[in-house]
């Protein structure tokens, strides 16, 4: 079985052939932008002639008539002549789609056939060379109702009347829609046989009249080609279908159409998880360009880039009945996405370093010559100190690391800042205890400063995380609601050919084939009571939000350590300060107190002086 497009297919169209042989082998294949629908490829589907005795499969036809049925939303089948109950019984092909197709893998050997009208084509019957005129009884008559009287069914119950019943209640039933179209020979029979090259004078009017009729209707009324599940066939899927069936066929098994879709569900699935992430990682690639950034804007970056790819993800994507792929691509974006704040915290720390290198160099040539090794070289170091970390602060506000790292130049310079206050002889050992305690306290004051930033950046982190989850599920329930709403139109669709079908059926007082009619209903509504979709929806909203709750439970956690490690600074650093003020009130009352002393001593010692002044006058007398 070949499916393949014609070496010899114009812009115009299959090629027509002249002779006895049959021109289209296997079935070919032309697609063309859709006239009348933008975005929509028209894809023609020409199999080679049934009924040819030279074949050697007597099953070629049945496969070829199979296969045709699979692939297309709408069904031309053409014969000549007229609808009569030859023409009928040559389509037997139709009698034994019921063994060639199944609708579900669950039980190879039961008959699923009633389900049919839900998935197949609409049917339209063409006849060539048509000659009749469209009249019953006497009466004028449209085509559609020439096919309908064609497929009339017989009362009785005799093996003869069966088997005369028996193709015309198979396309009642399988088919959702029925049309005719009667075609008038092209043009005289002298040249029919080079009827691809006439020119459009040559050619029957009435003849064209029918063919504009006909590409009208099928132009507007055929329906995009859906899978079982209502996902639309693109030309991609298409290629994977026709293959997955022409395989099938190939090796001797019965088609179904639940594994095509889930065939085709995985394969597009996992495409879908692949375009969503490149859509991300392209876009997250070219903001690396720019990195350093403040949080907030690569927060934003992030929760647009991933609704963009879980839109892209939804597009393609149908039947992931467990989420299994949208977590899959919610996995790998988050693991993007915490790569790209690695990488922008790195470029951030790079840049706060350059800014510190350069506002601290002075400094660093001001160490090398000693300038601070002298008396009061402690204070000038401080004041350069504090000039550098108040242009740092102004030139560095909005970095991620910019806390971190003045803590880390902070930490450096506190070597240097100890050994100058060691050294200053202008202070007491009092006064430079009270100093290093009061830069204790500072270092630990810019130390919980970090920790604080880390926090908030958590925060914001977490609450990216809560929104972008939020886009997730959004997008996932219109999704669902989709399908849902495509289903239920696909079952309403059926349920109305068959309502339609039981009423003519009752009306021609066929109660039997009513009563079969009416329990196909039956089951129709059952199962789409029964529908899972809103329980695999209510399923996939719980797995994602437990995953969602899962990742906040770990960062709350983190910020829960964080907390507690800031609370413990916070803790230090006033016991800290405490010491410092205590150590300080210490010397200042020590202090206080020596000076009180010196005072008595003074006292004591100008009275002394006053009395042996008092004592030598009185001897001189």
């Amino acid at each position: 079985m070949t499916l393949q497009a014609p070496k010899s297919l114009s812009s115009s169209g299959f090629a027509l052939g002249s002779t006895t042989e049959s021109k289209t082998k296997g079935i070919w294949m032309w697609c063309v932008s859709h006239p009348t629908k933008a975005g929509t490829t028209l894809v023609l589907l020409d199999t080679e002639g049934l009924g040819d005795v030279d074949k050697g499969d007597p099953k070629h036809d049945t496969n070829i008539f199979s296969l045709a049925v699979l692939l297309s939303s709408t069904l031309v089948y053409n014969s000549r002549g007229t609808i009569d109950n030859k023409a009928v019984m040559e389509l037997q092909y139709i009698t034994e789609l019921s063994e060639c197709i199944k609708v579900k893998s669950s039980d190879e050997d039961a008959d699923d056939s009633s389900e049919f009208v839900k998935f197949f084509p609409s049917f339209i019957w063409a006849v060539r060379d048509f000659t009749l005129e469209l009249k019953i009884d006497g009466k004028d008559v449209t085509e559609d109702e020439y096919l309908e009287f064609a497929l009339k069914l017989k009362h009785g119950t005799s093996r003869s009347v069966i088997e005369y019943n028996f193709p015309r209640e198979c396309i009642q039933r399988f088919f959702p829609s029925r049309k005719c179209f009667t075609f008038p020979f092209p043009t005289a029979p002298e040249n029919m046989s080079h009827l691809g090259s006439l020119a459009s004078a040559d050619i029957s009017s009435e003849f064209l009249k029918v063919t504009d009729h006909f590409c009208k209707f099928v132009f507007h009324d055929s329906s995009v080609k859906r899978l079982k599940v209502g996902h639309t066939v693109t030309g991609r899927v298409l290629g994977h279908l026709a293959k997955t069936y022409v395989d099938t066929i190939s090796s001797g098994a019965v088609p179904c159409l639940e594994n095509a879709v889930i065939a085709m569900a995985t394969i597009e699935n996992k495409a879908a998880v692949k375009e969503g992430l490149q859509v991300y990682q392209s876009e997250m690639e070219k903001l690396k360009d720019s990195f350093p950034l403040e949080l907030k804007d690569v927060f934003s970056e992030h929760q647009h880039l991933s609704s963009t790819a879980t839109q892209a993800f939804m597009k393609r994507s149908f039947k992931d009945t467990d989420g299994k792929y949208l977590k899959s691509l919610e996995e790998k974006i988050i693991k993007l996405f915490d790569e790209h704040l690695c990488q922008n915290e790195h470029a951030s720390k790079k840049r706060c370093e350059e800014i510190l290198s350069s506002l601290s160099a002075p400094m660093m040539v001001k160490l090398k010559k000693g300038f601070y090794a002298k008396p009061g070289g402690y204070d000038l170091f401080c004041k350069d100190l504090e000039d550098i970390v108040n242009k740092y602060n102004s030139q560095a506000k909005k970095e991620v690391k910019a806390e971190e790292i003045l803590e880390e130049f902070l930490k450096q310079k506190s070597v240097d800042s100890k050994a100058i206050l060691q050294a200053d002889k202008k202070l007491t050992e009092k006064e430079k205890k009270i100093k290093e305690e009061k830069e204790k306290a500072a270092l630990l004051e810019q130390e919980i400063k970090a920790r604080e930033e880390k926090l908030r950046q958590l925060e914001e982190k977490m609450e990216a995380v809560r929104q972008s989850n939020e886009e997730r599920m959004r997008q996932m329930k219109e999704k669902m609601d989709e399908e849902m709403r495509l289903q239920r139109e696909e079952t309403e669709r059926a349920m109305n050919r068959k309502l339609r079908e039981q009423a003519d059926l009752l009306q021609k007082s066929f109660k039997e084939e009513a009563d079969v009619m009416r329990q196909e209903m039956e089951e129709f509504k059952r199962q789409n009571t029964e529908s899972n979709r809103a329980g695999e929806l209510v399923a996939i909203l719980e797995n994602s939000s437990r995953r969602h709750e899962e990742e906040v439970a770990t960062m709350m956690q983190q910020r829960s350590v964080q907390m507690m490690a800031i609370q413990q600074m916070i803790v230090r650093s006033e016991a800290e300060i405490n010491r410092a003020r205590e150590f300080a009130a210490i010397v200042e009352n020590s202090s206080r107190r020596h000076e009180e002393l010196m005072a008595m001593m003074m006292q004591q010692y100008r009275a002394n002086m006053m009395a042996v002044h008092s004592s030598n006058g009185c001897r001189t007398m």
